[in-house]
């Protein structure tokens, strides 16, 4: 089985782990009501996807 001849250095350690991070996810606004929603999904505030009504939201 091969094993490495030098030890990793710091630098290369962190270079690895650095695509490891947290991004924040992008958000969009819902033409219809103006609240921010994910991306190709459906408005939990209105039920609209794009111009058309998929879920019906009841107000309490």
């Amino acid at each position: 089985m091969p094993v490495p001849k030098r030890s990793t250095t710091h630098s290369k350690k962190k270079m690895r782990s650095s695509t490891k991070r947290i991004i924040p996810r992008n958000l969009s606004v819902c033409p219809k009501c103006q609240s921010p929603k994910l991306p190709h999904r459906v408005c939990e505030s209105c039920g609209y996807y794009g111009s058309k009504q998929v879920l019906q939201i009841e107000e309490e």
